[in-house]
C-alpha cells in the first residue's frame, strides 16, 4: 500500500517541472468550466458572482471571480514583472534595440485591432467596443508557449511575448481608465504612490524585513484597487521594487502555486459566459466579427507590421535565435484576449444579451488564435 503514494507523489513532481503541464491544465479547465456553463447555467454563474454587501462595504472585492481577478492575479503578475526586470537588467531586454521592440509592438497589437473593429461597426451602437479586441491575456497565451516547450518556442521569444503582453495589458488599463469611463480616485492613486516609496526605501535598508513587504504589499494592492486603476498592476509596481538578489527565492515559491492553482482557476472563472444567442444572431452580428477579427487577425498583422517596419529600420532586432515564423506565431497567440476583453466589453455595454455577443466573439477569437497559433508554431 504504501507503494501508490510514492509512485503518486513522483508522479506528481515529474508534472509540476513539466513546462507543458500548464497549458495543458488551463485549456483542460477552461473546456471544463464551458460545459459545465452549459450544463448548468444560472447555477453555475451565481456561483462565481454572488455579492458579499459586507466585502462592499469595507471596498474589497465582493464576489469569489473578483476576488480571482484582482486578487489571485496579482500574484502572477508579480512573477511575470520579476521575470522581466530580470531581462531589462541582464538578458533579451538590456539594450534599447531590444526594448523597444515589444512596446513598439504592442502598440500595433492594439490599435490595428481597434481600427479593424470600427470598420466592422462604423456608424453603429456598437463603435463604443472598439478597446474590446486590443488586449492580450498573458496567462492563456504563454500557457500555450509552455505546452510547445523550447524545441519549437525559442525562451526568448517567450520573454518577448510576456513582455508584449504586460505592456499590452497596461496599455488597455490606461484605455479603461480614459475612455471607459473608470473614474481615478487621485487620492488613492497618491496613497499608492507614497506606499510605492516606502516600499523602496524598505527593500533598501531591511531587505530581510519580509513580513513588512508583505504587509506593505497589501497595503500598495488595497490602494491600487481603491483608485480605480486594475489592482493587478500593483504586482507589477511591487516586482520593479524588489531586489534582484532577492528575486529567486521569491520566484521558486510562487511559480508552482501561480501555475497550477491561480492560472488555472482564473480560467475556470472567466469562462462563466450564458450562451442564449443564437448562431444565426451572431453571424449576422457586427459586434461578433469586429472582436473576433480584431483579436484573431487584427493582434498578429499589428505585432507583425510594426515590428517589421521597426526592424526594416534596424532601430530594433527580432529576439535571438527567433525566426520570422516563430515571431509571427507568438503574435497569432497575442489575439487571445480573455480577461481584459471581458472586462471592457462589461464597461462598454450595458445590455446583457450585448455583452453575451461580445463575450463570445472573445471566446471564438480568443480559441481561433490559440488553435492556431498552436498549429503555427507546432509545425514550422
Amino acid at each position: 500500500m504504501a507503494k501508490i503514494p510514492r509512485r503518486l507523489r513522483y508522479w506528481a513532481i515529474q508534472l509540476t517541472r513539466s513546462s507543458k503541464s500548464t497549458g495543458v491544465l488551463l485549456i483542460a479547465c477552461t473546456i471544463l468550466s464551458l460545459l459545465t456553463n452549459i450544463s448548468f447555467g444560472e447555477t453555475y454563474l451565481h456561483l462565481w458572482g454572488r455579492e458579499n454587501e459586507s466585502l462592499h462595504h469595507w471596498g474589497l472585492p465582493a464576489n469569489i471571480k473578483e476576488w480571482i481577478n484582482d486578487g489571485l492575479m496579482v500574484l502572477f503578475f508579480l512573477v511575470a514583472g520579476m521575470e522581466i526586470k530580470k531581462e531589462i537588467l541582464f538578458g533579451e531586454l538590456s539594450s534599447l534595440k531590444k526594448a523597444i521592440l515589444p512596446i513598439v509592438a504592442a502598440t500595433g497589437g492594439v490599435l490595428v485591432p481597434a481600427i479593424l473593429y470600427l470598420l466592422c461597426n462604423k456608424g453603429t451602437v456598437f463603435q463604443s467596443g472598439w478597446g474590446i479586441p486590443t488586449a492580450t491575456d498573458i496567462a492563456f497565451s504563454i500557457g500555450i508557449m509552455s505546452m510547445l516547450g523550447r524545441r519549437f518556442v525559442p525562451e526568448p521569444l517567450k520573454i518577448f511575448l510576456t513582455a508584449l503582453a504586460i505592456m499590452d495589458d497596461l496599455i488597455a488599463i490606461l484605455l479603461v481608465a480614459f475612455f471607459y469611463g473608470g473614474a481615478i480616485q487621485w487620492m488613492w492613486l497618491g496613497c499608492a504612490l507614497v506606499v510605492v516609496g516606502l516600499l523602496y526605501l524598505l527593500f533598501r535598508k531591511s531587505p530581510r524585513l519580509r513580513f513588512l513587504h508583505i504587509v506593505g504589499g497589501m497595503i500598495l494592492w488595497y490602494c491600487m484597487f481603491q483608485s480605480g486603476i486594475h489592482a493587478t498592476i500593483a504586482g507589477v509596481a511591487f516586482s520593479l521594487l524588489i531586489p534582484v538578489a532577492s528575486m529567486h527565492p521569491i520566484e521558486k515559491f510562487l511559480q508552482k502555486p501561480v501555475n497550477f492553482f491561480i492560472i488555472p482557476l482564473f480560467a475556470v472563472a472567466n469562462t462563466c459566459i450564458p450562451f442564449q444567442i443564437s448562431l444565426g444572431t451572431l453571424l449576422h452580428s457586427s459586434l461578433f466579427w469586429g472582436i473576433t477579427l480584431g483579436l484573431f487577425v487584427g493582434k498578429v498583422v499589428g505585432i507583425s507590421l510594426f515590428s517589421f517596419l521597426l526592424i526594416k529600420l534596424k532601430w530594433a532586432f527580432l529576439p535571438s535565435c527567433t525566426n520570422w515564423r516563430q515571431f509571427i506565431g507568438a503574435g497569432i497567440l497575442a489575439g487571445i484576449g480573455f480577461t481584459m476583453s471581458i472586462f471592457i466589453a462589461s464597461l462598454a455595454f450595458e445590455a446583457s444579451i450585448v455583452q453575451e455577443i461580445a463575450k463570445i466573439g472573445i471566446l471564438t477569437g480568443s480559441f481561433l488564435s490559440m488553435i492556431v497559433g498552436y498549429l503555427w508554431l507546432r509545425h514550422q
